[in-house]
């Protein structure tokens, strides 16, 4: 009998099975009968499979999904959903995911508040309620994009300067008189940091607007006889030249304050030649700065002759205000036809007031006319006209060190 078990054993452990398993279908059920007690005899089997389960029948308020319901004869074709269950395994139902059901039913929620608070706020113009719809950016993206593009808020004078309200200093004093507002309380701090999108600033009385006029750079080809500020009435400004671009950029840009213009350093009212307007204070102050070492290239026209005397003269240098300039290069250019005097091309980096002619009047000359031609890697263009300009692209504001 032990020998019959272990050969039937050894023979069902390591001989080839002879059943097939098939999918959908339950395990064969065994059932042995009785083992002979002759070794000499088979063992006999009596192998039957389960029944099948019974397909379920629908309950009366759910139609059967596998059923071949025709919709054109009035039956009702509904697919069934496939989800995965809490216990990670997929199975078929009937309604639709729960959090599908939410989530339509949020969406729902909220357009139909956005509809009515849009309905009440047509009706009620007088309110300043705003409907904010919900933004479609990650928290993060907006941080990045607050980060790296949109302007941080700015001192309350710089604020208002740009606005065109006054200048620098004339806004710092409109502070210190009480005259300006912020969110309400009078604020004398022109340091205060502002953004003009958000805040609520009144000068005197009136609103400043919330959009900021657009950034301007033109080169100017200054006359003789204008001068580089606003001037009084009686006093020709280089600002006037400009006034039918603004005219123009107004109408380009409608609703939006006109821009506050002023020059980036001076020249005086007898020198002519490249001049750069602007209403970026970052930027003028910039590339005026000492430390942006930019060197300016002059031609001065002069009377007399000049010997190599008077450029070793100049190259030397000169006091002035307390400070000795020397020039980086002095050149005598060759003789034109059309102009009998003698020109000399000067250039310098310290921009001190009046440097050039201080210079050649140490060396013992006098200036007929001097024009500035260069300032840094941008030169003034040869066709552009007296008294006309050019609006500056990127690559000019690049070649005059703006690095922004």
């Amino acid at each position: 009998m032990a020998a019959t078990v272990a050969s039937l054993s050894s023979s069902l452990l390591f001989s080839k099975p002879s059943l097939t398993l098939r999918p959908f279908r339950t395990l064969p059920r065994i059932i042995a009968s009785s083992l002979p007690s002759s070794s000499s005899s088979p063992p006999q089997f009596n192998i039957s499979f389960a029944p099948p389960k019974p397909k379920p029948k629908p309950k009366p308020s759910e139609p059967d999904p596998f059923s071949d319901s025709d919709p054109e004869s009035g039956g009702q074709l509904i697919i069934p959903w496939i989800v995965r269950g809490e216990d990670g395994n997929l199975k078929l139902q009937m309604h639709p995911p729960a959090r599908l059901l939410h989530a339509t039913a949020n969406s729902d929620t909220a357009t139909t508040t956005t509809t009515k608070v849009t309905k009440k706020n047509k009706i009620n113009k007088n309110k300043s309620s705003e409907v904010v719809p919900k933004s479609n950016y990650s928290k993060a993206a907006r941080r990045f994009y607050n980060d790296n593009f949109k302007d941080p808020p700015q001192r309350l004078s710089k604020v208002l300067a740009t606005a065109g309200v006054a200048s620098r200093r004339s806004s710092e004093e409109l502070i210190f008189g009480g005259k300006v507002t912020v969110n309400g309380s009078v604020c004398n701090t022109p340091q205060t940091r502002v953004d003009p999108a958000k805040d609520i600033i009144y000068v005197n009385g009136n609103r400043l607007p919330k959009k900021q006029p657009p950034k301007v750079y033109l080169a100017l080809n200054k006359p003789k006889g204008y001068i580089c500020s606003s001037g009084d009435k009686e006093s020709k400004s280089v600002l006037s030249l400009v006034d039918d671009y603004l005219k123009i950029l107004d109408k380009r840009n409608s609703g939006v304050p006109k821009p506050r213009l002023f020059t980036v350093g001076r020249l005086d009212v007898a020198t002519t030649g490249l001049i750069i307007v602007t209403n970026d204070g970052d930027f003028a102050q910039q590339i005026s700065h000492p430390s942006a070492n930019l060197s300016k290239e002059y031609i001065a026209v002069i009377d007399g002759d000049v010997n190599k005397r008077h450029l070793i003269a100049i190259s030397d240098g000169t006091v002035i205000e307390g400070v000795h300039c020397t020039p980086d290069s002095v050149e005598l250019l060759p003789r034109q036809p059309d102009i009998p005097r003698p020109r000399l091309r000067i250039v310098v980096h310290e921009g001190r007031k009046h440097e050039v002619r201080e210079l050649v009047k140490n060396a013992g000359l006098e200036i007929h006319s001097l024009k500035r031609v260069r300032i840094g890697g941008f030169r003034l263009p040869s066709d552009l006209g007296i008294g006309k300009h050019i609006e500056l692209k990127q690559s000019h504001l690049k070649a005059l060190g703006w690095k922004n």
